[in-house]
């Protein structure tokens, strides 16, 4: 196994990568853009009232028609793709084809007339670059910093994934793998291919692949508590905002989740605790909603913790944050197999704060 370090306590450890992998030391840098960029060539010229014939591009091959459609066609309502597919009108060389079809480079796919919404006249994102720990030809992990999300939407007008393309018009793909909370820091994987982006995917959703967290929680951890396994049941709150919460065993509704902790360090002086979270179901906001169901909400969590304490906390020790950070990713290679295990160290800011 291999074990990428990166960032200021990169100097203790040894970077072993796979054969074409660049390691960065956390630091921005010029990157080597690719030359081409990802194109679905069409065979009309015709306006967006006239039936398109789109060419499938190497990069797009294995993907599933319904996914391809709705990645060429942006904006298209989601219903409205599915009808065309459903009833035939969309065509794989000059044939019916379903939603799952796996299309392949070099295919036909005929689509019907339908109307693209207009161009957005919002500014583009601004172009950033994050602190990398590993990029090849394959992927890019970067050190997420906390505050930044991980996409636009929902108010936001543009996340690390819309900054990277910015700051790479050249790349020809460039894709989230998975995802963390905006407050969360940490690894966080993209791909450079699709099949990279396939491949890690399945990765994710076999729980095939290492998830290590730090978490800060208020008040002291009990030893003995370190599985949690309470399904947990996502939902609206009053503000009509995603929520979600530990319910009884039995609901049909819930989903299992299991975390599990271990204590690595008490702060008497803190009156907190820090813990070493893994995970061996991965639920929207799992480590958050446990932790704080069982009393030790972690520190600075603005929407599961104590907030009344985070404000005093933020007030005490100058520390505004939410203290949850993606600290270890292990997974296979998509191009060499090889088993990799990415470290990001603790943000400054938490170092600082856990200094004795």
């Amino acid at each position: 196994m291999h074990q990428l370090f990166a960032g200021a306590n990169n100097a203790t450890g040894v970077s072993i990568l796979p054969a074409g992998a660049r390691v960065n030391s956390g630091k921005s840098s010029t990157y080597e853009a690719n030359v081409e960029r990802r194109s679905i060539t069409s065979h009309d010229a015709a306006g967006p009232a006239a039936v398109r014939h789109l060419t499938v591009d190497a990069e797009s091959a294995g993907q599933r028609l319904d996914n391809y459609l709705l990645r060429v066609l942006k904006g298209v309502p989601k219903t409205h793709v599915y009808r065309v597919i459903r009833s035939g009108e969309v065509r794989v060389n000059k044939g019916r084809a379903a939603a799952d079809t796996r299309v392949n480079a070099g295919d036909d796919i005929r689509v019907p007339p339908m109307r693209l919404p207009e161009p957005s006249s919002a500014a583009p994102a601004p172009a950033r670059e994050f602190p990398v720990l590993l990029e090849d030809e394959h992927l890019l992990a970067i050190a997420k910093p906390a505050g930044v999300a991980v996409h636009g939407g929902s108010g936001v007008s543009s996340g690390v994934i819309e900054q990277l393309r910015s700051a790479r018009p050249a790349a020809r793909f460039l894709e989230l793998v998975h995802r963390l909370d905006k407050e969360t820091s940490g690894v966080l994987l993209l791909a450079k291919k699709r099949s990279a982006l396939t491949a890690l995917q399945d990765q994710f959703r076999s729980r095939d692949t290492g998830k290590l967290y730090a978490a800060l929680v208020f008040g002291s951890w009990p030893e003995k508590l370190k599985v949690i396994d309470q399904p947990l049941l996502k939902g609206l709150d009053a503000a009509g905002e995603r929520h979600v919460r530990v319910v009884a065993a039995g609901n049909t509704d819930a989903r299992r989740s299991i975390t599990l902790v271990k204590v690595a360090q008490r702060l008497p002086g803190l009156d907190a605790t820090l813990l070493d979270v893994s995970l061996k179901t991965g639920r929207t906001h799992q480590i958050r909603v446990h932790l704080a169901s069982n009393g030790h909400p972690i520190v600075g969590d603005p929407k599961y913790g104590d907030f009344a304490r985070n404000k005093a906390f933020a007030k005490q020790q100058r520390f505004e944050r939410m203290f949850l950070h993606a600290r270890q990713l292990t997974f296979d290679h998509p191009g060499s197999a090889e088993r990799i295990t990415l470290v990001a160290p603790l943000p400054d800011e938490c170092e600082t704060l856990l200094a004795p």
